[in-house]
């Protein structure tokens, strides 16, 4: 995959296809550019330039140096990514870690950003909520084990639904993900913490962009409250939610998610 340097720190390994304005995802905590479902990119490129990347620390991109990792440096890659691919505006969409990137991105420069869509996310402060002590308890018991693919299978159950979880097609894709594009650890525990550490409550009814909030209500990383905090916060915004679908929502429901997505990015044309 192609690498392209950001600033004078780092190198992000990204993908760019399709065709009309452009579009970054940002992806979420422990995540690459594969776990984007493929169905829902090859949608989406039908009518964005869609741009995809990892994170520092992940795949090719550079590893993780420096200070502690925050959701604002991430930011700031997002906006270097930006800036190095000569893209002064773009539809942005990000899910989980990747949602709070994109906010930290749309108060730092909202002028770069022509819509926000924020998915499965968090924004931190009173009446936010992380995952409950039986989802992390399931993810750590998958990671102490030593045994990968018992870790992707922890981490796929609580990142889907019940029902789609049983799909072992959806899941033998997930897995090969997994085994091909593993996340170090230690990067995952920045991640972590990084997550922890992130609040934009007082800050989003700030936020400029015309938005858009997407969450599932079987979400157990980030429950679904949160997607009501942060549409109640951000100004004007779209709250749409997928009854019976888990955390991500767009390997669940990609065509849907994928039309939110473009209608959303319409009204700006409006």
């Amino acid at each position: 995959m192609p690498l392209v340097r950001v600033g004078s720190e780092i190198e992000l390994s990204y993908e760019r296809a399709g065709s009309g304005p452009p579009l970054l995802l940002i992806m979420g905590m422990s995540g690459t550019f594969d776990h984007w479902d493929a169905g829902f990119l090859a949608d989406l490129r039908r009518d964005f330039d869609v741009i995809v990347y990892d994170h520092r620390g992940v795949g090719s991109s550079s590893p993780l140096d420096g200070p502690p990792l925050t959701i604002a440096r991430l930011a700031q890659d997002a906006a270097g990514l930006l800036d190095a691919l000569e893209i002064d505006t773009a539809h942005v969409l990000g899910i989980s870690m990747g949602g709070m990137v994109a906010q930290e991105l749309a108060l730092a420069h909202p002028e770069r950003i022509c819509t926000l869509a924020l998915g499965c996310t968090y924004c931190g402060g009173e009446g936010s909520v992380l995952a409950g002590e039986e989802v992390m308890r399931k993810l750590a018991e998958g990671m102490a084990s030593g045994e990968r693919e018992r870790a992707i299978r922890a981490a796929w159950e609580v990142n889907v639904s019940p029902g789609f979880a049983a799909d072992e097609r959806a899941y033998a894709r997930f897995l090969e993900i997994g085994l091909r594009r593993a996340v170090p650890i230690e990067v995952v525990m920045a991640q972590m913490r990084a997550i922890a550490e992130h609040d934009t409550s007082a800050r989003l009814p700030s936020i400029e962009p015309p938005t858009l909030v997407l969450h599932g209500t079987l979400d157990e990383m980030l429950p679904v409250q949160n997607g009501h905090m942060i549409a109640g916060l951000v100004p004007d915004s779209r709250l749409e939610i997928f009854d019976g679908v888990g955390h991500l929502f767009f390997w669940e429901r990609p065509e849907r998610s994928a039309e939110l997505v473009r209608a959303h990015a319409a009204v700006v044309h409006a």
